[in-house]
């Protein structure tokens, strides 16, 4: 095979592999290394009556970033704010009730420096995210998390790779025990995520996707055969609901209609409730859209009625409603 600018393909894979291993000992050797500090940041946060504030600088602001974004969809209230821009006025913005998160792999990074006696002064808590625990940084806080690491993987020595990784880390570990303790669970995360397909699955009820009104397929108990076949092909659903006093008593589907034909029956000398098929498979609208998935696939169907807590039929959805709607 061809190089690979100054590479061999030989040398680009072990240089990958040794990237990999330097960054995973690097995660492992922090998991051996957490102690109290962390059990106490955990308590400062879940204790904030304000909201969390992240700062970073470089690659550490990068990393902070994805730390308050991880936290703020996880039930943590959370912002970053970039230490540059805090010196000039975004400082307005921290509270002696909110708790600054400072990451910093020297932990002597002059931007956070300059406003940490501001925050301290203002009241407000601050936990560091160092690879330096004599830092000044780490005197400074309240608490500190030791995300240091043996070396990094860059071959220089120079680009933070190692640290960042562990430093991410170290932040998904906060956010995730966070969770837990706040008892955060998946529906809180779908309101966080309403555009997202876990969001969509959990937050969307039957009543928002199903058919209303005249574009619900239906026919009386007392209706011909050939009636509930030319309401099927109207609405276009493949089925109708058969009905007696708005109550749902049964369904009739093209299925059944197949079914009929080919056992050669005259379609217009059979009522429709001799056809249909009694106690049909319903839900309310007041039920998740997923609810009606698991009803569809556990009865392999197609379609299924809506109906309220009194058995009326008030709508219907098939398959391809809920795919519209992305619950599938």
């Amino acid at each position: 095979m061809s190089r690979i600018g100054k590479l061999s393909p030989e040398e680009a894979l072990s240089l990958a592999k040794r990237v990999l291993e330097i960054e995973a000992r690097a995660v492992e050797q922090l998991a051996h290394r957490l102690d109290q500090s962390f059990t106490e940041a955990l308590r400062i946060i879940l204790e904030c009556r304000g909201r969390i504030v992240v700062s970073g600088i470089g690659k550490s602001g990068h990393v902070a970033r994805k730390l308050a974004s991880t936290m703020a969809s996880t039930g943590t209230p959370a912002f970053f704010v970039h230490p540059a821009e805090a010196s000039h006025g975004d400082l307005g913005m921290i509270t002696h009730e909110d708790v600054l998160i400072a990451l910093s792999n020297s932990g002597e990074s002059g931007e956070l420096l300059v406003i940490v006696p501001i925050i301290k002064r203002e009241g407000a808590r601050l936990i560091a995210i160092t690879g330096n625990p004599q830092s000044s940084l780490a005197n400074d806080s309240d608490v500190h998390l030791d995300a240091s690491v043996s070396e990094e993987a860059c071959p220089l020595g120079l680009a933070p790779t190692a640290s960042t990784t562990a430093a991410l880390a170290l932040g998904d570990a906060l956010a995730v025990a966070l969770l837990e303790a706040r008892g955060f669970n998946e529906k809180d995360f779908a309101r966080s995520h309403p555009g997202g397909r876990l969001g969509r699955q959990l937050l969307t009820h039957v009543s928002d996707v199903m058919r209303r009104g005249d574009a619900v397929p239906k026919v009386p108990d007392t209706a011909m055969l050939n009636e509930a076949v030319l309401e099927i092909s109207r609405k276009g659903m493949g089925m109708t609901a058969i009905v007696r006093d708005d109550l749902a008593v049964g369904i009739f589907t093209d299925g059944d209609l197949r079914r009929l034909l080919e056992s050669g029956s005259d379609l217009r000398s059979i009522r429709v409730s001799d056809a249909m098929t009694k106690s049909p498979r319903t839900i309310e609208s007041t039920k998740l859209a997923v609810e009606a998935v698991k009803i569809m696939d556990e009865r392999k169907i197609n379609q299924i009625l809506v109906v309220d807590d009194q058995n009326k039929l008030v709508g219907a959805l098939n398959t391809h409603d809920l795919m519209q709607a992305k619950v599938i």
